[in-house]
Formats: C-alpha cells, sequence, structure tokens
C-alpha cells in the first residue's frame, strides 16, 4: 500500500469517526428529555444517599518501634550458666519478634477483642464492644431478631462469654478488620507506622485506637522479653532464698560466739568448734550470696536493653477527622450516572430500532 492510499484511508477514518460523533450526538439531543429526567432522579437518588450515608470519624496515630540489641547477652549467660539459668535470647537472636510484626499483631483478633472490652466509660458501665453495637444499630438488630431475641451486654465482668455473644462478637471483629482498620509503614526504611480506625462514634474511633495500640505494645514487649524477664524472676528468689539463709547463719554465728564467751573454761574446745563451723558457712553463703547478686544485677541491665521501646509519635486527638459526603457532589455524581446508564440503554435500544 502507498503513502497516498494510507493518507486517504486515515483521513476516511476520521471522517467517519466525526460523523458517527456527531449522529450519536444528534440521537442524543433527541433525547433530550429523558436524559433531563434520569438526570434529575439520579441527583435526587444521590442526595438521599448523602441523608442516608451515616457520618465516619476517623482515628490515626504513629508510633515508632525500637528494638534494642544486647550485647552483654552472652556475658550474663555465662555468669548464670553457673547456677543453671538460661540467658541465650539475651542477644536479640531469638527472633522472638522483629518491629515489623506489630503491623500484624495489631490485626489479631485476639488482641482487637481484648482492646473491645475495655471501658467506653469512667463509670465502666458499657465497653468499646457495647458502644460499637449502638452505633451501628446491632443492639436493636439484635434484640428484635428470632435467633438472638434478647439485648446483648459485652461487659468485662462476665469473663466467659457464651456461644452466642461470641459469635455477635465475632462479627463485629470482622467488620472492624475488614473494613474499619487501616495498618501502614509509610517509610519502609524507618520503624515509623500509622494506625487509623474509622467508626461512626467519634469517641469510639479514638479510645479503639488507644487502646489497640496499648494492648498490642503490652504484649509486644512481654513476649520480647519473657525469658529474659523469666530468669531475672528466678534469679530474684534464689538472691532472696540465699539472703534469708545467710541471715540465719549470722544469727546462729552471733549466738555461738556468746555461748563461747560465757561457757566454762573446762568445755570450750566444743564451742570453739561450733563458732568455727558457723563462721565458715556463713563465708561460704556470703559468698554464694555476693555472686548472685551480681548475676541478679547483670541480668537486669540485659533485661532493660532487650526491653523494645514503642514511641507514640502522633496521639489522635479530638475532634477527629469527620468523613461525610458532600451533597453538591452526590448531586452530581447521582446525575452523571444516572445520564450515563440511560444514554446506553438509549443507546441499545435505538441500535434495534
Amino acid at each position: 500500500m502507498s503513502s497516498l492510499d494510507k493518507q486517504e484511508e486515515a483521513s476516511y477514518f476520521i471522517t467517519d469517526l466525526i460523523s458517527s460523533v456527531k449522529q450519536r450526538l444528534s440521537f442524543l439531543m433527541a433525547h433530550w428529555g429523558i436524559l433531563l429526567v434520569m438526570g434529575t432522579l439520579g441527583g435526587l437518588l444521590g442526595v438521599g444517599y448523602a441523608f442516608i450515608k451515616k457520618d465516619t470519624y476517623t482515628a490515626a496515630t504513629t508510633f515508632v518501634v525500637e528494638d534494642n540489641k544486647s550485647s552483654g547477652g552472652g556475658i550474663a549467660s555465662a555468669l548464670a550458666g553457673q547456677f543453671g539459668l538460661d540467658l541465650g535470647g539475651l542477644s536479640g537472636g531469638s527472633g522472638v519478634l522483629q518491629g515489623d510484626n506489630v503491623l500484624e499483631l495489631l490485626k489479631s483478633k485476639s488482641l482487637i477483642k481484648k482492646a473491645l472490652l475495655t471501658s467506653y466509660d469512667s463509670a465502666g458501665t458499657i465497653t468499646l464492644a457495647d458502644a460499637y453495637a449502638n452505633a451501628y444499630g446491632y443492639t436493636n438488630k439484635w434484640a428484635s431478631s428470632k435467633e438472638v431475641g434478647r439485648a446483648i451486654n459485652f461487659s468485662s465482668k462476665k469473663g466467659v462469654f457464651t456461644r452466642l455473644e461470641d459469635s455477635l462478637l465475632h462479627v463485629i471483629l470482622k467488620r472492624i478488620t475488614e473494613k474499619e482498620l487501616s495498618i501502614s509503614k509509610p517509610d519502609k526504611k524507618l520503624s515509623l507506622f500509622s494506625l487509623q480506625i474509622t467508626t461512626r462514634d467519634e469517641q469510639l474511633s479514638q479510645l479503639l485506637c488507644q487502646r489497640l495500640l496499648a494492648v498490642t505494645s503490652s504484649f509486644y514487649i512481654d513476649t520480647k522479653t519473657k525469658r529474659v524477664r523469666g530468669n531475672v524472676e528466678r534469679l530474684q528468689q534464689r538472691v532472696d532464698s540465699i539472703k534469708a539463709v545467710l541471715n540465719n547463719k549470722t544469727y546462729t554465728a552471733i549466738s555461738a560466739t556468746r555461748q563461747l564467751l560465757d561457757a566454762n573454761p573446762a568445755f570450750a574446745q566444743g564451742g570453739e568448734m561450733q563458732v568455727e563451723v558457723s563462721g565458715r558457712d556463713k563465708m561460704v553463703q556470703a559468698a554464694i550470696f555476693g555472686e548472685l547478686t551480681k548475676n541478679l544485677e547483670a541480668s537486669k541491665t540485659a533485661l532493660l536493653q532487650e526491653t523494645p521501646t514503642i514511641q507514640v509519635v502522633d496521639n489522635p486527638e479530638m475532634p477527629l477527622k469527620k468523613n461525610e459526603v458532600s451533597w453538591l457532589l452526590a448531586i452530581l455524581a447521582g446525575a452523571f450516572i444516572a445520564k450515563f446508564i440511560t444514554a446506553l440503554y438509549l443507546f441499545v435500544t435505538g441500535g434495534k430500532q
């Protein structure tokens, strides 16, 4: 095909395209009345949606997670190894949790459930789960349904919930995790995390955001330091036990010395031996007590070094970000969608005629 033929074909295509567009526009103009009516109805539907749509509130918090890596774990392990204690996890090499795992922990249903069962008001009469059920109309819906048929209360004082209450609480958890909870890491190079929760209740959004972070932080720190903290507690028990024994040995040595001073010189030999034995036992216990105290202080230092730091950068403060549908935007969007659908319908049915 020559270049002249290509130019003629391109010119014909453009001319045909312009002609087709003009025909379609003329067709739509001929049905402007239908489009106007449908656009008006669409705008009214948009207004209805804006009126029905509940406003929501977004609580956002950012925080930093710093995992300290202790280099003193080997020293503490060597010291405590003499007494059969395991401090192998002090160096942070156990890999139980890393900072990025906080993202997944915040999505944990068990931790969200724990946060939901905290108090909503200062009186402690209702929990965050109760406030959530009220805000979304679940309370009335459950009370009027045949399956439930009664008022549901998620009081934390119950301790154990029934199968029905657990299933209803699971409904709340599922909605939060799927639609209202957002967790991100803005910069992959930094240990900076962002947590956002959006609900229909402003106070609920704020409290749930704060409580979820607090519960997750506590769980994260406890898990990271569990082994080291256990060793510190065991060392503390041994130190207290040896201290009690040392005190008894001290009292025994003093008593033996007094008896020796008051004893008849003819029987002094037995008293001297008792004083010698008591003094020796006291020295042994004192030496053990000193070493255990050193190990305990080393373990406490290692525990401080191993404990991660979770520092809140931005707190969700009132008033929270309010998410509401603009009436003007709803009218324009409703009118446009209605006209677009009507135009497609007209083209399809007009083409068949």
